[in-house]
């Protein structure tokens, strides 16, 4: 699980820019016909179709936003183009290519990159997107990720963050925080490694926490669910920052406030004991531990009976009048005001 600082492999300046390029990218296929040229000119040529379309890009930062001394760069690569796709389908949209921007310094082999693109040819593949650009050059220290998904949706069904109405549902989809535990436990190991290199981790109780970090799947089926059920959302955006903040973002731009029910937030079994193996509050871990790339919707009051008791979503709480601000209502029936605590990728690294 922890990287070899000692690995040998194939240095990328045998091969230069242009033959990294094809070397890594002959293994992608374009699947969508709104792909007309991918990999190979001056820009890719996409169909603009009659429907309205999505972009969106993430950075990921080598020390910031990902560990190697945990993070197999196949996993790495699945992620980062994962989490791209996760804001698409918050759009209610249909992701169907990426570019991918890499900046990498000597220190990482032919090989290294390879595994790095064998994760993100598998994300392209379970997810049905086609790799059609980016770039690639030297990076002074480390590695940096660039990553812009493009994506469709039909005109007049794109969902916003600033469309939620008063008495509205509040509905979540899987389960919160287990991604944020996964982080605590790969951050607990790479401690007992420092002190004793020949320790082999026991990481068996904890095999969903890590993947829930370590290889994050986007909700690509949400939007088909909520057709089936004949439900649009009045607001939606994925829970990447944590529920608390992503609860902000959806209040402050309809100009709402919420009540949000501890006893409705979704955990996990894994979650449950893990938080009290670590001496953390349950709660918290779930408003607060971001990286569960899970859904975050509200929908009318009406659609009630439509998506109560469904096992994929969990309606936690309703939309309140602006001045009645965002509030938790605890298991005793107390009201305490939410804080947005998510990851703030700006703070100060120690």
């Amino acid at each position: 699980m922890l990287e070899d600082k000692n690995q040998q492999g194939t240095s990328l300046a045998e091969l230069g820019e242009f033959g990294l390029i094809n070397h890594i990218t002959k293994y992608f296929k374009t699947e969508n016909s709104s792909t007309i040229k991918a990999i190979g000119d001056d820009a890719a040529v996409l169909d603009a179709s009659e429907k309205q379309t999505l972009v969106t890009t993430d950075l990921l930062i080598e020390g910031v936003h990902f560990d190697l001394s945990y993070m197999p760069l196949k996993h790495l690569g699945y992620k980062a183009v994962v989490t791209n796709l996760s804001d698409v389908y918050a759009m209610n949209g249909v992701a169907e290519q990426i570019t991918v921007s890499l900046a990498v310094s000597n220190r990482f082999s032919l090989e290294a990159i390879e595994e790095l693109y064998a994760g993100i040819q598998l994300a392209c593949e379970t997810y049905n997107v086609d790799l059609i650009g980016g770039d690639t050059t030297s990076s002074n220290k480390g590695m940096l990720i660039s990553i812009t998904a493009i994506g469709k949706v039909n005109k007049d069904e794109a969902v916003y963050r600033n469309t939620a109405k008063e008495t509205d549902l509040i509905v979540v989809t899987g389960d919160l925080g287990a991604a944020y535990l996964g982080l605590q436990v790969l951050e607990r190991e790479k401690q007992v490694f420092k002190v004793d290199p020949n320790n082999q981790p026991d990481l068996e109780n904890y095999t969903y926490l890590i993947e829930r970090q370590l290889k994050p799947e986007a909700r690509k089926d949400v939007a088909g669910l909520l057709k089936e059920l004949e439900i649009k959302p009045t607001s939606m955006i994925d829970v990447s920052d944590g529920l608390s903040s992503e609860l902000f973002h959806i209040c402050t731009q309809s100009k709402v406030g919420c009540k949000v029910y501890e006893d409705k937030l979704p955990l996990d079994p894994q979650v449950i004991s893990a938080c009290e193996e670590f001496e953390l509050d349950s709660t918290m871990v779930a408003l607060s531990g971001g990286e569960d790339y899970e859904l975050l919707f509200t929908v009318a009051i009406a659609d009630f009976d439509k998506i109560k008791g469904n096992p994929h979503f969990s309606i936690i709480g309703h939309v309140t009048p602006e001045n009645q601000g965002l509030q938790l209502i605890t298991r005793a029936g107390q009201e305490i005001g939410l804080k947005a605590q998510g990851w703030n990728s700006l703070d100060k690294q120690d």
